[in-house]
């Protein structure tokens, strides 16, 4: 490598160890490396702002500036409220059924949505369902970002890098649910054990705040039902365009900030009051990771990491497919996996047909999602859903930091990513 593409990773580096140590606020150290790639010529203005493969990935940006608008003005009905309080009822006020019922509609709702949206919906009800119930938000934050990781990994449109998958490996949406969706499911049901281990301090159970849970009228939480149903009437219109994307042909950035658009409009909400839940230091914190990942892609060097771990395998499918699903894994956990599939999905495409280009050689297809989608589980930077949600805690007063995210995410990405090593060998390679 040149010392140019040297010396850019020595400014991810540093900005990642900043953000790991928290020494600098995370956007301060995001912005501050992006800025350095720039003053370094790492990577130039259009690059980084215009380009689709090296630069700030504008539909990632779009897609959660429209989803945080519409979540502010649904926040205002109350139903957040009333999802709270019918979650902790059905749960008797006990936290680890309260748990497993928000994994499960989080890994459900990210196979149909993406993984961003489903959180951006699910965070404000987990706030306020611990806060009725005494219970310490952390953990529950934590476990619905990893299960939106996890179901999001099922379906063409529940994980952003899958839809680029599709698009280079020419797969269908019945392809990932064939392929995918049956490891998914075991994955989640392993997933809620390792809930119950590693969180096992938080499931305390307080008789007297459940019993007042068990008192509460949930509908009596609903504060403005005509705009709840102009609310609700949107996202259903946008939940339908996305699952509609492979007919309708609009990106869910777009479909977003349309519906975004539509809701202020039709709506009382001022301007002022709709924006005011935007989560500006997230968008912020991604646009600088994404120049920063994209100096690395502009320098050469993901692509010659790439370039190497296939070389190694010397043309044989099962080290290739191994090798790839456990590097991806990795590399996915200290690079957004957007930016990292769209480098690695061509190397990937060549390989297919070295292999053949038969239905046997898809299995690096396959490799290639379930480690970029399950790594993503590894660090608090990995994948957007855990970005969003740390956002989210931060703007609530209920800081998570790099590690106490990343120590229980390494845990869960090695026993996931281990599960789907003999899967994937059992299945195609044998």
């Amino acid at each position: 490598m040149t010392a140019l593409a040297w010396l850019s990773v020595a400014v991810f580096l540093g900005a990642y160890a900043l953000i790991a140590t928290e020494w600098v606020h995370r956007v301060a150290a995001a912005l501050g490396g992006a800025g350095i790639m720039l003053l370094i010529h790492a990577t130039d203005s259009g690059a980084a702002f215009f380009s689709e493969h090296t630069g700030i990935d504008w539909n990632v940006i779009f897609l959660l500036l429209g989803m945080m608008v519409i979540v502010g003005v649904l926040k205002q009905t109350g139903v957040f409220e009333y999802l709270a309080i019918w979650a902790a009822k059905r749960a008797r006020g006990r936290p680890f059924r309260l748990m497993v019922l928000l994994v499960v509609i989080t890994a459900s709702a990210s196979a149909l949505l993406d993984n961003v949206t489903t959180v951006l919906l699910i965070a404000p009800v987990t706030f306020l369902v611990c806060e009725r119930l005494a219970l310490p938000v952390v953990p529950f934050l934590i476990a619905e970002a990893m299960a939106s990781n996890i179901g999001g990994t099922a379906t063409l449109v529940g994980d952003p890098p899958n839809i680029i998958i599709a698009s280079r490996g020419g797969l269908t949406f019945n392809d990932f649910l064939v392929h995918m969706a049956p490891m998914v499911l075991l994955l989640v049901l392993v997933f809620v054990g390792l809930c119950r281990v590693m969180f096992r301090k938080t499931f305390v159970y307080d008789p007297e705040r459940a019993a007042e849970i068990m008192a509460l009228n949930e509908r009596e939480a609903i504060a403005d039902r005509t705009l709840l149903w102009q609310s609700l009437a949107v996202l259903a219109l946008v939940l339908a365009a996305f699952v509609l994307h492979p007919v309708l042909h609009y990106e869910p950035s777009v479909v977003a900030i349309l519906g975004a658009g539509v809701l202020v409009a039709v709506t009382k909400v001022t301007t002022e009051e709709a924006i005011a839940e935007v989560e500006w230091p997230t968008l912020v914190f991604f646009a600088g990771l994404f120049v920063m990942v994209g100096a690395l892609v502009e320098t050469g060097v993901i692509g010659r990491i790439s370039e190497l771990a296939v070389n190694a395998t010397g043309g044989r499918l099962g080290l290739a497919t191994m090798g790839l699903l456990w590097i991806s894994t990795g590399l996915s956990a200290i690079v957004d996996n957007i930016p990292y599939v769209a480098t690695m999905s061509p190397i990937v495409a060549d390989l297919v047909q070295a292999s053949g280009g038969n239905d046997h050689a898809q299995v690096l297809w396959w490799a290639l999602a379930f480690g970029a989608d399950l790594g993503g589980n590894a660090t608090a930077v990995g994948a957007a859903a855990n970005v969003v949600v740390i956002g989210i805690a931060a703007r609530n007063r209920t800081p998570i930091s790099f590690w106490d995210f990343t120590r229980y995410g390494l845990v869960v990405t090695l026993t996931t990513v281990a599960l789907v090593t003999p899967y994937l060998w059992l299945r195609y390679l044998i």
